[in-house]
């Protein structure tokens, strides 16, 4: 089967399981809905101040909506990263990236920002920059004359987290509490509902920073065969790493900022559509955009139910899932002693 017709199929079975499980997360939930008041708030049918219309279009609809664009965002950050570094174990939480996004966006919160259209779009600049910062000091650190080793790599990325997140704790242990309403939750990874603007401008980011990916993924392969090879194939590998480097801190920064630091979801989602769909990026990249969606929106549907009414962070459940999956391929698949 040629790469485009097993694109189109996966596509198209990734597209229906994304829209089976937004379903099934539309209709449970911790309020008692029968599945008719959902359809009927869906519909337009019922009032506008019904209890089912509030639930599921004020609640509901726009986590999952944010449950989708986050997974996918994260997902295609990791399998970008991955590419970039030649490392299957390339991931933003992994590498310390969503750290410094963190750290942008409790400055942000300092400064006062919301989650109006135009404090969000600062909350996601500051994420931005955080998440660049980070990205690019792991980069210098791990960075040798014989490419990336894993080793170093993982090394880099823990030292990176680290300063980061003590950071956070040094800003949230000198700032007044109150300005920080909320951050100690969010810091988990928490899908709470966002303003339909806001919600708006997440989306627009997102795929801004996925078409970045995207346009760059025949580029990435051949970044595969080690840079020299790419350069005799007339990749301009320097160009190529600078541009996915800010695709992806930009699709980081924006979950960040929307959703706060959700892990695993870039290194889970890559690792089990390589094994169905090989390592071609134009294929990882695209179905990876769903992927995402499908498990973080599964995650998240989980942790709304779990321990129903009370919730978990899906920070927690990505994280239970993502950790058994990074320590068997970092023992049985790289051979890296622990």
């Amino acid at each position: 089967m040629s790469a485009g017709r097993r694109l189109a199929l996966a596509l198209a079975l990734l597209g229906g399981a994304l829209a089976l499980v937004a379903a099934i997360s539309l209709f449970v939930g911790s309020a008692a809905l029968s599945p008719g008041a959902v359809v009927r708030a869906l519909a337009g049918r019922a009032g506008a101040e019904s209890v089912e219309s509030i639930v599921t279009l004020q609640i509901r609809l726009p986590r999952v909506a944010a449950a989708a664009l986050a997974g996918g965002a994260l997902a295609v950050a990791g399998v970008a990263f991955q590419g970039l570094t030649r490392n299957p174990l390339a991931e933003p939480a992994v590498l310390g990236v969503s750290s410094g996004a963190a750290f942008g966006v409790v400055v942000a919160q300092i400064f006062g920002f919301g989650l109006s259209v135009l404090e969000a779009l600062g909350v996601a600049t500051f994420a931005f920059a955080g998440a660049l910062l980070a990205a690019a000091a792991v980069y210098l650190v791990a960075v040798v004359p014989g490419g990336l080793s894993i080793q170093t790599l993982l090394l880099a990325g823990v030292i990176v987290g680290i300063f980061f997140t003590s950071a956070i704790t040094v800003l949230i242990s000198i700032v007044d509490f109150n300005r920080l309403g909320g951050v100690v939750h969010w810091l988990l990874g928490n899908l709470a509902p966002i303003p339909a603007a806001s919600l708006a401008l997440f989306a627009a980011l997102s795929l801004l920073g996925f078409w970045l990916v995207l346009r760059h993924a025949r580029e990435l392969n051949l970044l595969a065969l080690g840079e020299e090879a790419a350069v005799q194939l007339g990749v301009d590998a320097e160009r190529l790493k600078r541009r996915i480097f800010v695709a992806a801190a930009l699709l980081t920064g924006t979950v960040v900022a929307f959703t706060g630091p959700i892990g695993f979801v870039g290194l889970v989602v890559p690792h089990l559509l390589r094994g169905v769909l090989g390592q071609d990026n134009r294929l990882l990249v695209p179905t990876a955009l769903l992927g995402g969606g499908i498990f973080l929106l599964a995650a998240d549907t989980l942790a709304r139910n779990l321990v129903s009414p009370a919730e978990l962070s899906v920070g927690v459940i990505t994280s239970f899932c993502g950790a058994p999956v990074f320590v068997y391929l970092l023992r049985t698949r790289y051979r890296v002693s622990l």
